[in-house]
């Protein structure tokens, strides 16, 4: 990006808009526009700050965020609120749901705040004090790692869930399951009370099952986990 900066400059854009750029913006570039740069951030801000809040807000079972329009700083999504709208998060909705629903969202509030910023009306409320640094510090996000992808059948069976709503339908989470030799791909799942008969369930730590729905065998096109499991003819364990 600073390679670009004299190209950059060279336009004299009196406003920057930015979003699901997930790098630190040079301050020399954010110093070009004379009315600043506005952020399209998918949370409500100082909570999720980072690379990856909508998959972190679905892993973490949130059920209420919403999107953030900032006016940028040198910091990681710490610039000054303009405009924050609050939007629930369904319960089985996916990353690939809520980010078309979030950015349909972003785009009209950074409308709303393109128009604010040039009739100079653009209000600013500092991100201090909004939330405590134990809150900010413990939703903070970062870039995903291979092993963010892989399920861990001890825990929760809505946790799971969760985390297989988070990656959906890409990069997809990941499981390891006996008889194969390499992780499946998990697409669509739910939590159920007991191993409901012709479906692939798996039991979790806290005696609660997952049924997978939809899933990628290694090697093989995507199947629902009814057909994966009559295939195999045996319940599902994790390996």
């Amino acid at each position: 990006m600073r390679d670009a900066l004299p190209a950059v400059r060279a336009l004299e854009a009196e406003l920057f808009g930015v979003a699901s750029y997930g790098k630190i913006v040079p301050q020399a570039m954010l110093d070009l526009p004379r009315l600043g740069a506005l952020n399209v951030h998918p949370s409500l801000l100082p909570l999720y700050r980072g690379a990856t809040p909508l998959q972190s807000q679905l892993r973490d079972g949130v059920r209420e965020s919403g999107v953030t329009i900032i006016l940028m700083d040198a910091g990681m999504d710490t610039g000054d609120i303009v405009l924050q709208e609050r939007a629930p998060i369904g319960e089985r909705e996916t990353y690939g749901e809520l980010h078309d629903r979030f950015a349909a969202l972003g785009a009209a509030l950074l409308g709303r705040a393109v128009r604010a910023a040039a009739a100079g009306t653009l209000a600013r409320t500092p991100q201090a004090g909004r939330a405590s640094d134990a809150e900010i510090a413990r939703t903070l996000t970062r870039p995903l790692r291979k092993e963010d992808l892989l399920v861990d059948w001890r825990r929760p069976a809505a946790r799971v869930v969760d985390l297989v709503r988070s990656l959906a339908p890409q990069p997809g989470a990941r499981a390891l399951l006996e008889g194969e030799s390499s992780p499946v791909k998990i697409l669509e799942a739910r939590v159920a009370a007991s191993a409901e008969p012709g479906t692939l369930a798996v039991r979790c730590g806290d005696g609660a099952f997952v049924v997978v729905e939809r899933l990628v065998p290694p090697s093989r096109g995507a199947t629902s986990g009814a057909a994966y499991a009559a295939a195999r003819g045996a319940a599902a364990k994790p390996r």
